[in-house]
This record gives C-alpha cells, structure tokens and sequence, in this order.
C-alpha cells in the first residue's frame, strides 16, 4: 500500500487532501492519505474568530470571486447559500492629512482610461502629464522578470506610481514595488502594453475581465471563512488527519521517506506535499544541496489589529469601506478596512467594526513587532482617532502578529523556485512543493495550486 504525506493544515493542503481523497474513492485506490498540521485546527492564514455579535478573520478575509477555481468548488461542497458578497463601497488613500478617493474605475490604483486620470486627486497636474506618456511609448525591454515598480513607473511616471498606485499595490503584496515582479504582480499590464502600446488603454479595453459580478467582486461566508475549510475536512472520508503534530524532519531511505514528528512517532511515505512556508520546509529537509536555494527565499510580517464599538457603523464616512495609507500620511498603520461596512455579517447589530494592518516595509515596525497585545491596541485607536474622528472605549478587540509568515515575491523568486523544483526532482522525486511560499498568495491560487500538486501525485500512483 502506497502512503502519501500532506504536511501543512492550510487552505492548499486541505485542498490537496481533498482532491487525493476523491481520487481514492473514485478509483478505489489502496492508499494511505495522511495530513499533519503542526497546531491544534486547519486552516493557516485562514481562521474566523467569533466573540459575540462580531466576526473577525485573524488571516485572509475574502476570496476574490473571479477566480476560476472557488466557484466549482463551493458548488461541489454545497456551500452556495453561506456565500455573501462584499457590500458597494469606495476606497480612500490617506495623504496629507485627509482621505482622498482612489478613482473608482482604477485597477490596483492605475487608472483604466484619461478621465480616470484626469479626475483623481491624488496626483498633480504635473504628475497626469507625465502619465501620458504611456499612450505613446513602446516597451523595448522590459520582460516579465522586470521589477513592477520600475515598469509602472518609466510608462506612468513616478507620482502617479508613488501617490496612487504603491499605496494599493502594497496594500496587496508584501513588499516594495522594486523588489517586485511583473511576473509575480499583474502580468496582464505588460500583455497590455505590448498588445495595446498602452497599459491604460489595456485595461480599458478589458473592462469586463475585472468587473466580476458587478460589485460582488469578494466573497467570504456567512459564519467567517472558516467554514469553507470546515466543510472540506467534514466531507473527507479514509484520511487520517494528525492536529497538534509538528513534523521534525524528512529523510529519503531509498525511494520512500521517512517522517519523524516531535513526538518522537515517524511515518514511511512514498509522496510527500510539503504545503508549510518555505523557512518551515527549508527546516525538515535538511538537505545541504538545497539550503542555498531556500535561503533565497523572503518573508515579510504583518500585524493586524480588530477594533469593535458599540457604535453604529454609521459612524464611518458615508460609502467608504476603508483606506490604505500613502506616504506623506501621519498614520501608524499601513491601511485600515471598515470590516463591518464591507462584511455585513461580520456585525449582526451593524456595530462598528475596524481592522487596521501594520506591514514590515512600516518604518515602525520593529518596535511594533514587541509590543504588547495592549500597547498595539493603544496604537490602533490613536489612528482610528487621528483618521476618522472616533473615540470610545472598544466592547472587542483581535491582535494577530504574522512575523516572517507572509510570502515576499522579490525579484528573483521565480527563479529561485524553478531552481527548488529541479533539485528535488532530481534528489526528491516523491516530494513536491505547494502553497503561497511559492505560487501565489490569493485562496483560489492556493486551492489551484493545492488541486494541481494532487494531480501531480495521482499520476505517479
């Protein structure tokens, strides 16, 4: 009987799980499926905590529903009447002192057509001129290893990359833009540009492709997004799933591996997914021939902070649902998201709730980072006084400190993970690699990424 060993509880190898499970059901298959998860519940990044009337997700908050891979699944896991949708709402950046609205037809804060530009705030005269400049140069060099940063600015200019798109952009992957692929980012602007000979013009002409269901481009559950991973782990039948069961090291004995826990017990596996973050993988395996490949690899933290009032979420500016900080802001925080205007159900009594959000690129981050769950929480009402006006004592607060567990896809990771891939083809044939740490940060990539890998596997058995 073959034994194939999921290591990591988190949305991709749940996913991979699944997939395996159904593989076996279906074809009858004589195997062993057995998923470690180091801490006592799956999920990962993804983890709903309740505490009275008010949802908070410690992790990711949504899934965008665009993605070709949630849609079948949710149908498949009968979870079609949980779904709700993020409520209509606009975007600020906080800058020189006031909320300024990201223009409404923006993606990613790069405007999709010259009345988008013409009517931001953000960016001077000046800075729209220089925008211009995209409709009548020709890419000649750039590929899609390039730095996003350095792209969007030589065809858009650098205030309008630095007031109106670095903000949001951020805002979605760790990191700065000049250490960032095109790749890894938004690969579609350099087609664009290519295609079209403009990137504004592009996305203009591609409208359709990011409007989604109209304004239901999020989803999320009716009790949080743990119930998605709730659902996979209730349907799963013939698996074993070991919870509380840190995994010590891997060792190759021939053509199967050997994996040892803390605990002292081991398991003989023919295929291992390794579905943890790259520094947690780059731990068991232990293997010198492969270190320097994964010493390459970066992460960045984030610390994320709930605050619940009893006030009325009216209390917000009227359709807003949060903002992002630029850099000439005097806020702490990175961005801050008005959960309870966004998410509906986050609130039953639609009091007020807000999650703020401090990423490692803060200049006060290292002081963050030893805080206290009290002193954090101190920093988070002085910005929600300082950017909104609101004062009061909170009735919930949530302090999640994600240190060095957020992927930062540099310049070379690409790279880096192709080099991964072919050294444990040829020294670990049986193990694959999966999850964020190397193939995209968003649910469905994960849940994909997760499907794929378990294909990977089916096909060897």
């Amino acid at each position: 009987m073959k034994t194939v060993v999921v290591i990591g509880g988190g949305i991709t190898g749940v996913s991979a799980l699944y997939e395996l499970q159904k593989w076996k059901k279906k074809t009858g298959s004589n195997i062993r499926l057995v998923l470690t998860e180091a801490t006592e519940e799956l999920g990962g990044k993804i983890r709903s905590v309740h505490d009275g009337d008010f949802i908070m997700e410690s992790g990711a908050d949504s899934i965008v529903a665009r993605k070709g891979y949630i849609g079948p699944l949710i149908e498949e896991l009968e979870l079609q009447s949980e779904v709700v949708y993020n409520a209509t709402g606009r975007s600020f950046i906080h800058s020189d002192g006031e909320l300024k609205l990201i223009p409404k037809e923006a993606v990613f804060g790069v405007p999709t057509s010259i009345e988008s530009l013409a009517k931001t705030t953000l960016v001077s005269a000046e800075g729209k001129v220089a925008a211009l400049k995209d409709f009548y140069t020709k890419n000649e060099t750039f590929t899609a290893d390039d730095s996003i940063g350095e792209f969007l600015g030589h065809f858009l200019g650098q205030e309008l990359v630095e007031k109106q798109i670095a903000p949001v952009l951020s805002g979605v992957y760790s990191g700065k833009l000049a250490d960032l692929t095109i790749a890894s980012t938004l690969p579609y602007l350099l087609d664009y540009k290519n295609k079209y000979g403009s990137i504004i013009r592009g996305l203009s002409e591609n409208k359709k492709a990011f409007q989604g269901n109209g304004d239901k481009k999020f989803l999320s559950f009716k009790g949080g997004l743990s119930t998605l991973l709730n659902r996979m782990e209730e349907r799963m039948e013939e698996v074993e799933i070991r919870k509380g069961t840190e995994v010590e090291v891997v060792t190759k004995k021939g053509d199967t591996y050997i994996v040892t826990f803390v605990n002292g017990e081991s398991i003989i596996a023919d295929y291992i997914i390794l579905s943890i973050p790259h520094n947690a993988a780059q731990r068991v395996l232990k293997d010198s021939t492969i270190q320097r490949e994964f010493d390459q690899l970066k992460n960045s933290s984030i610390i994320s902070v709930y605050v619940g009032f009893n006030l009325a979420d009216s209390e917000l500016p009227k359709d807003g649902t949060g903002f992002i900080t630029a850099g000439t802001s005097e806020l702490t925080c990175n961005a801050c998201t008005w959960t309870s205007r966004k998410w509906e159900h986050t609130s039953k009594k639609n009091h007020l709730l807000i999650r703020l959000f401090y990423k490692s690129t803060n200049p006060a981050f290292a002081s963050l980072q030893t805080a206290t769950e009290e002193e954090l929480l101190k920093v988070a009402l002085k910005d929600i006084k300082i950017s909104l006006g609101i004062t009061g004592t909170p009735v919930t607060s949530e302090v999640t400190n994600w240190s060095d567990m957020m992927p930062n896809y540099h310049i070379h990771h690409r790279k880096v993970v192709q080099r991964l891939e072919e050294k444990l083809e040829k020294d670990f044939p049986g193990i694959r690699l999966a999850g964020c740490s190397y193939y995209g940060v968003g649910i469905p990539d994960c849940i994909g990424n997760g499907q794929a890998t378990a294909k990977w596997v089916t096909e060897q058995l």
